[in-house]
């Protein structure tokens, strides 16, 4: 089970923390050194892509020389993304090893990242409340 904690911190802001003990600043935006809540659902898609595609790429042989992407979306709705786009932006050693990745990009993108799945496909959030 995965499970993070979120809590107001004593300066005023918001920090949320892992059971590793890593840790990220949480504000409004408006504030330098922070993410927004949206942008920490943009890198948790992000991130659920890239540390899949990358070891799937390099065990089929080929190491890509830069791996990198970008994820934007837009508010719709002052409560709302519309589509959530994923670029990758990468150097490729070879034809052969740009045809791996375009190809197990794809698998992660449809299959294997959770948070994109859970995204496309709805998840429940349950509200628990003391």
């Amino acid at each position: 089970m995965a499970n993070v904690s979120v809590e107001r911190t004593e300066e005023g802001g918001f920090r949320a923390t892992n059971a590793r003990g890593a840790e990220v600043r949480i504000g409004g935006g408006d504030e330098d050194g922070v993410f927004t809540p949206v942008e920490l659902l943009l890198a948790a898609l992000g991130g659920c892509n890239i540390v899949t595609v990358e070891p799937l790429t390099a065990k089929r042989g080929h190491r890509l020389v830069r791996l990198a992407m970008s994820v934007s979306g837009e508010k719709v709705e002052s409560n709302k993304l519309g589509s959530v786009t994923v670029t990758y932006d990468v150097e490729l050693p070879s034809e052969e090893a740009g045809e791996v990745f375009r190809a197990v990009a794809q698998r992660v993108h449809e299959k294997y990242c959770t948070v994109g799945r859970s995204l496309e496909e709805g998840t429940e959030v349950r509200l628990e409340l003391p």
